[in-house]
């Protein structure tokens, strides 16, 4: 059995029928995302739980080996990021969990968004395309589809709602690289909404107010 991972958890007023499971970048924790939750703008009708899980603490290459929280190693900061993906896969894999702990509680798997900013949005792309019952959606945020050569798609998410954010400004993942994981996504048949801001690597308040719209278009 996965041993679920910490999280971060913010409940709605009443009891929640909706999930949004929210993957933090390099570095960062689950704390990092859940200051956005009132900003989001939600209905209180939709009654959403947000899960901000937090990565374990592993030695990090391109940081001189440093521990740091990360979802997998990075091995080279070339264009196409080369990853642990088997590290990555793990990630996916506990995320995994989590939907099925949430699957347990009551919500159905069409009422699931899975996000993820950086190397967050790597794991939830990993994961939601791969994922055998289907999702509400997927948000990647200022990313890059480090398994776009091997992920392994399932039909039950074929028609995956997906929203690709990223700055046009960004000089740790460029945006060329959001620009790229929407095309390879498009030519699989995906429908994917794709928007850039002007930041860099981060969130902006008009992204956020999208975000909020998008959530409330996914789960009404």
């Amino acid at each position: 059995m996965t041993k679920l991972l910490p999280c971060v958890e913010v409940e709605p007023a009443g009891p929640a029928t909706a999930t949004v499971i929210w993957l933090h970048g390099l570095g960062a924790d689950g704390h990092d995302f859940e200051p956005i939750v009132p900003a989001l703008g939600l209905p209180r009708e939709l009654a959403v739980r947000f899960v901000f899980p937090h990565a374990p603490s592993i030695p990090v290459t391109i940081n001189g080996g440093m521990r740091m929280p990360a979802w997998y190693d990075i091995l080279e900061m070339d264009l196409e990021r080369r990853v642990d993906e088997i590290q990555l896969r793990e990630s996916a894999a506990r995320v995994a969990a989590l939907i099925a702990r949430e699957r347990a509680a009551g919500i159905p798997s069409t009422r699931i968004v899975v996000a993820g900013f950086s190397q967050g949005g790597a794991v939830g792309l990993e994961l939601a395309l791969s994922h055998p019952e289907p999702l509400a959606g997927l948000l990647a945020l200022s990313t890059y589809f480090a398994t776009h050569r091997s992920v392994s798609r399932h039909p039950a998410n074929a028609l995956l709602p997906i929203a690709i954010h990223h700055g046009d400004a960004d000089p740790l993942v460029p945006e060329a690289r959001g620009r790229h994981s929407a095309e390879v996504l498009r030519a699989w048949g995906y429908p994917v909404e794709y928007r850039t801001y002007p930041m860099e690597h981060a969130v902006c308040p008009p992204q956020i107010r999208d975000i909020g719209r998008w959530l409330a278009a996914r789960l009404a």
